[in-house]
This record gives structure tokens, C-alpha cells and sequence, in this order.
């Protein structure tokens, strides 16, 4: 049997397929819910927690932790609907969304859950992002004073009825949102940096213009047509994002 262990391991090497890289399912504690974590091999680099959009924990918030764990960034992608429920109907995702919106003390807990996996994994700092309802989640997290090294909200929405205070928020903050994208308009955008530059953030701003809703997701063209909804991927704003997001992680 270790024999044949030891062959495995070889021909994953061989291959170009990291063990480390394979999705570990983590129960949090209170029953909370799940998380999924992937490990990268450096225990000195910044990790990252990982918020999905309202669909829920899918194939998408997968992604792109594995996408950070192949960068060389520990991630966890956290279920903050609790224990896996996913749409694929925009009202099944609304309801999610809005029963977890209705008790952000738990959301709260699952995050700083989260954050405390990630401390045993890693030396390094701690980041987050977030999708669509993630974004807005992860930038609620740095107004909370969390002691994050930054977050990076795509496509999130950047309104809140508990404004970020002076000096309260350790992050630094970096926002891709669409320029044509009705969830998160020009209004919108304006008074968020407002809030950001009284309270003394170090923030990141990108625009795209013409982009639309979930412009980093590569299904959401076809579901935005099916549903009627304004969601277009666009490979450019995407990248760029992405790139971003990168060079944040690195300084």
C-alpha cells in the first residue's frame, strides 16, 4: 500500500497535479455551516478568505480559491448560506441572500470562523475577497475593523447603513465594478468613495466602462439572457480585475 502510495504521488508530480491543491471540506464550529479549504505549499504567504455570490457556495467560489492556491495563496471559500444550499434561479438566490442578510451576526461568525482556520494555516497575512453578494460582504468585514491586510470586492454591491468610521478600517480596499451595471450605479460608486476618503482608506477603484453585472464570471452571460438580467462576462474587465487583485496579494 505504501508502495503504491509513493507511485501515486509520483506520477501527480510527474503530471503537474498538486495534492495540495485538492479541496478539503471543513465543518465551523456552532454549526455554522462549511467551508471548503485549499491549501498552498508556503505556510509564510498571505492566505485568503473567499465569498461567493448569491448563488451560494458552487462551482464558481470553488474556483477561484483553487485559482489563489495555484497562485501560491492558501484560500478558504466560505458557505455563508450555511451548509451548501446553491441556486440556479435568480428568486431562489434572492431568498438565500435575504435570509442571510437578515442575520449578519451569524455572517459575522462564519467569517471570523473562517479568518481563524486560515491563522493556523499560514504566518502571512490575511485577505478577502468577494463576488456580487460576497463583495459586498467582504467590504462589510473591513468596516468592521477586522484585521485584514485587504479586500477586493468584484461586482459587489458598495452601499451600507453602517458607514466605515475614521481610522476603522485596517484594509486596504480594492473595487472593480461595471460601468453599465444598474445593481451597482454611478451614485453608488460616488458615495462609496466618499466614504472611503473620510475614513482614511486606502482604496483601489476600477471602472469598466460599458461592463456590466458579473463581468468576472464566464456563465453569467447566458443566465443574465435566460433571466432577463444585466449580467455579461467580459474577458478584459476580468483579467485586468484578477491582475489587480495579484498585485495587491504580492505587495
Amino acid at each position: 500500500m505504501r508502495l503504491f502510495s509513493l507511485l501515486f504521488a509520483a506520477i501527480l508530480a510527474l503530471s503537474g497535479v498538486s495534492q495540495s491543491l485538492a479541496a478539503e471540506k471543513v465543518q465551523l464550529p456552532d454549526d455554522l455551516g462549511i467551508a471548503m479549504l485549499y491549501k498552498a505549499k508556503r505556510s509564510d504567504a498571505p492566505a485568503v478568505v473567499v465569498v461567493h455570490e448569491w448563488w451560494g457556495l458552487n462551482d464558481y467560489a470553488r474556483k477561484r480559491a483553487k485559482m489563489l492556491a495555484e497562485a501560491g495563496y492558501t484560500a478558504i471559500a466560505v458557505d455563508m448560506y450555511g451548509h451548501g444550499k446553491t441556486a440556479s434561479h435568480p428568486k431562489d438566490a434572492t431568498a438565500f441572500m435575504n435570509a442571510a442578510l437578515a442575520e449578519p451576526e451569524k455572517m459575522n461568525a462564519r467569517f471570523d470562523a473562517a479568518m481563524a482556520i486560515l491563522k493556523r494555516q499560514t504566518k502571512g497575512d490575511i485577505y478577502a475577497i468577494g463576488y456580487c453578494f460576497g463583495g459586498a460582504v467582504v467590504l462589510n468585514q473591513a468596516r468592521r475593523g477586522l484585521d485584514l491586510a485587504g479586500v477586493a470586492s468584484f461586482h459587489g454591491s458598495l452601499g451600507t447603513e453602517t458607514p466605515a468610521q475614521t481610522g476603522a478600517v485596517k484594509a486596504k480596499v480594492l473595487v472593480a465594478t461595471g460601468g453599465a451595471d444598474p445593481m451597482v450605479p454611478a451614485e453608488q460608486v460616488g458615495a462609496f468613495v466618499e466614504e472611503m476618503s473620510s475614513a482614511g482608506v486606502d482604496l483601489q477603484l476600477m471602472s469598466f466602462p460599458g461592463v456590466q453585472h458579473s463581468f468576472t464570471n464566464p456563465g453569467a452571460t447566458a443566465v443574465g439572457k435566460k433571466y432577463g438580467l444585466p449580467l455579461s462576462y467580459d474577458a478584459k474587465a476580468d483579467s485586468q480585475s484578477w491582475a489587480a487583485l495579484m498585485r495587491m496579494l504580492e505587495d
